[in-house]
């Protein structure tokens, strides 16, 4: 019996995307392109007569946009659906959306004579679209707008921070990736505003990440932003580390800090959630909290058995929860997970170990 392949169905309106597409996909033999459609319209006709695991989705198309589409679909026969952008700068809040609205993942659109695109990223692509087959999705009905979230900042800026003065400070470091968007907006909504100082890394292309932290911001109590080299942890706050770059905790005296840097792919990836968690284990030891939400693949699982060597309470999303159960099933078999929980406990959970 033949094994199985992933079916994927690819809905962009240009011609030349859709054919080089077809064809990085092609050379996973896991993989078959069952379909093909250059609007909303003829990719609804089309799904009437074939069911693939994963849709593969472009932003901006004529008639519909993908957004209007991917909610239409997701509230009445969610398919699992990665989003193919150009990543034009513009375009990242929309691209957000789309995750808000239920994709699974951002691809980067395939760059025609790029050799350095097909060394780098076909093999991501294929991971994420194999990864996203196996992502739980479930009917979504539309949410209201959040209400802006406001700060005295609004009326009175506020001086520069004093760095801390404690040497046994707590810092949580988290990484996530496939679903991860949605994990952290579960997670830091339920953070006070004293809670310790984070770091995050989820897997995200350059471009995006400066916007999703905006929108979390907008939505936690705590503030967040993206990374930049040297910016000081503190509490109450949680940093993003910058797609295409690497973050690193690093310690000056009572105080943590991030350096932000390029450097190869690690694991595939850059960021990479094993750098960020080597670099809290070295720095930080025992008095850090190590956390790893819902993913594809292995990355930060040999970083959380390094926190734990070094100390720290390590804390992975349960596989009921996560979107897709890589990075925290990988996490638990190399030995560096003290607790799997649901995603809303962990954040309560968190907090208990830094006392």
């Amino acid at each position: 019996m033949a094994p199985h392949r992933t079916k994927v169905f690819i809905v962009d309106d240009s011609a030349l995307a859709r054919k080089v597409l077809s064809e990085v996909l092609g050379t996973d033999p896991e993989i078959e392109v069952v379909g093909t459609a250059n609007d909303p319209f003829m990719a609804a006709e089309k799904l009437r007569h074939v069911v693939p695991d994963v849709l593969v989705l472009d932003i901006e198309m004529p008639r519909m946009d993908g957004i209007t589409f991917l909610r239409k679909l997701m509230a009445q026969h969610p398919i699992p659906t990665v989003i193919c952008s150009s990543l034009a700068e513009s375009g990242s809040a929309t691209a957000l959306a789309a995750l808000e609205a239920g994709a699974v993942e951002i691809i980067l659109k395939p760059e025609v004579g790029k050799s350095e695109f097909f060394n780098e990223m076909r093999d991501r692509i294929c991971d994420t679209v194999k990864a996203a087959a196996s992502a739980r999705v479930r009917k979504r009905v539309p949410k209201p707008l959040a209400t802006p979230k406001l700060s005295a900042d609004a009326v009175l800026k506020v001086p520069a921070v004093s760095p801390m003065i404690r040497t046994t400070e707590k810092v949580i470091v988290v990484g996530a990736s496939t679903g991860g968007t949605e994990a952290l907006r579960v997670l830091l909504e339920a953070l006070p505003l004293d809670c310790p100082g984070m770091v995050i890394v989820q897997h995200m292309p350059e471009g995006f990440t400066a916007t999703f932290a905006k929108r979390l911001d907008e939505l936690c109590r705590i503030a967040v932003r993206e990374a930049g080299d040297g910016d000081v942890v503190l509490r109450g706050q949680a940093l993003v580390a910058p797609g295409n770059r690497h973050t690193m905790l690093r310690r000056s005296g009572a105080k943590y800090y991030v350096e932000v840097t390029s450097g190869p792919l690690v694991n595939r990836h850059r960021p990479a959630v094993d750098v960020l968690f080597r670099s809290a284990a070295q720095c930080a030891g025992r008095n850090a909290v190590g956390i790893i939400l819902t993913g594809m693949g292995d990355d930060g699982a040999r970083g959380m058995k390094e926190l734990k060597d070094a100390g720290a309470a390590t804390l992975a999303q349960d596989e009921a929860t996560s979107v897709v159960y890589g990075m925290p099933a990988e996490a638990v078999k190399h030995g560096g997970v003290d607790q799997s929980l649901p995603l809303e406990a962990i954040g309560p959970a968190a907090l208990r170990l830094c006392g």
